[in-house]
């Protein structure tokens, strides 16, 4: 993979994904697969004015051994020194980088219920530091390919060239081209003009229809905005790039109006396993009927989190003749796998996407219908024969997806 090229994603990454401000702390959450890209993601954001820069590694096998070996009293722990941690990233308002290269099937063969059970007993300590940060920093998740990820989706090269090949797959989807960041620049103007087109709209809900057997309606809340893209920080005011890539436009349905059933069209990675071929069956806006032909009893598990994670947190419109799509690779990897197809999420909603969210507090969003939970999970619906409709209060119904791609 040239330097050069490599480089101009870091740099994309640092200034058009995070945004990193004079003075502001980062921190890079990375497995150890790519340490010479990371270095250059180090730098960039050393140039932009970063003033400490702390790298947290991990390595899917020793993760994996961690939940093997240790009790559950011991991995539902939460530490003085996590405590501390989660503290400075309050103080400081760190912007938090992600290098997702995640081996899809790393952690099979692991206990999910005892993960599932840890993860439980740890969210209350977590959840009033993630309320404090929610919508005030700067985050983003991108991709770097790890050995394991790249033989899963081309297991018939061998371990380098796969890799190589998922290098090009990411910079072709991410937009790294001539000048990046300027792609990125009108990119983001295409969604936002999107956005506008269907809030103007007010819909009140939409209906989902696809051949293999989706037939679906969802309500949207009626504070609810359609965003897109680059989204700013709460008090600050920064433009940042959650996701790169991105070709989702998405908002927030009512907790409470879902009705209907959901087919997924792409396999969902979670907790590093597979879950395939599944749907779920929605009544009142709670899953309340699951089938999958692989790993049931983790999509099981997962909606029985807490509360919120059998009801929805986010609505996703992405065209099916997207960039990521037509490429006809299955990544097993939400980040990508979700900006290829319309999707779903199951558990918390985003609170920003509340019109003038600003003015509420994190209960004041729960009472007015956005979704709370532990998890966000996206899953995805969308196909090429996919029909979306916007019905407005009146009545009025508003194609909005035929044939699987943008109608209006």
């Amino acid at each position: 993979m040239q330097r050069e090229r490599l480089k101009k994603y870091a740099e994309l990454i640092a200034k058009c994904g995070l945004n990193v401000q004079k003075g502001q702390e980062v921190i890079i959450r990375c497995d150890l697969d790519q340490p010479e890209f990371v270095a250059m993601c180090v730098e960039e954001c050393y140039k932009l004015g970063a003033e400490r820069v702390t790298v947290e590694w991990s390595y899917m096998p020793v993760s994996k051994l961690h939940f093997d070996y240790r009790t559950l009293e011991s991995l539902s722990d939460f530490t003085e020194v996590e405590r501390a941690q989660w503290q400075r990233k309050v103080d400081k308002v760190s912007c938090q980088l992600w290098l997702d290269s995640d081996d899809p099937d790393g952690l099979n063969g692991t206990d999910s219920e005892k993960i599932s059970k840890a993860n439980m007993a740890r969210f209350p300590f977590i959840k009033p530091f993630r309320d404090k940060l929610e919508n005030r920093y700067q985050w983003c998740i991108a991709a770097v390919p790890g050995k394991q990820w790249a033989k899963k989706i081309y297991p018939d090269m061998n371990p380098d060239d796969a890799v190589e090949k998922l290098w090009e797959d990411i910079l072709l989807c991410s937009r790294v081209d001539d000048d990046p960041i300027k792609a990125w620049e009108v990119h983001n103007k295409n969604l936002a003009d999107r956005c506008r087109f269907l809030n103007d709209y007010k819909f009140e809900k939409l209906e989902y229809k696809s051949a293999d057997g989706t037939d679906f309606t969802v309500g949207l809340n009626p504070k609810g905005i359609f965003m897109a893209g680059g989204e700013y920080t709460l008090g600050s005011n920064i433009y940042f790039n959650p996701n790169i890539p991105s070709e989702e436009v998405f908002t927030i349905p009512m907790r409470g109006k879902a009705e209907g059933k959901v087919v997924a069209t792409k396999p969902l990675s979670y907790q590093g396993k597979l879950i395939e071929n599944f749907w779920i069956r929605f009544e009142n806006g709670k899953a309340v009927e699951v089938f999958a032909e692989k790993n049931q009893d983790l999509l099981e598990k997962m909606i029985s989190m807490d509360e919120g994670a059998a009801y929805l947190g986010e609505c996703a419109l992405i065209a099916y003749d997207s960039p990521i799509n037509n490429t006809g690779i299955l990544f097993y990897n939400t980040l990508f796998d979700e900006n290829a197809s319309c999707h779903l999420a199951l558990g918390r909603g985003f609170n920003n996407c509340l019109e003038n969210y600003e003015n509420y507090s994190v209960e004041e969003c729960e009472k007015l219908g956005v979704n709370s939970s532990m998890i966000h999970v996206d899953f995805m619906i969308g196909s090429k024969d996919m029909t979306i409709t916007g019905i407005t209060k009146d009545g009025k119904r508003v194609p909005v997806f035929k044939n699987g791609n943008w109608a209006i």
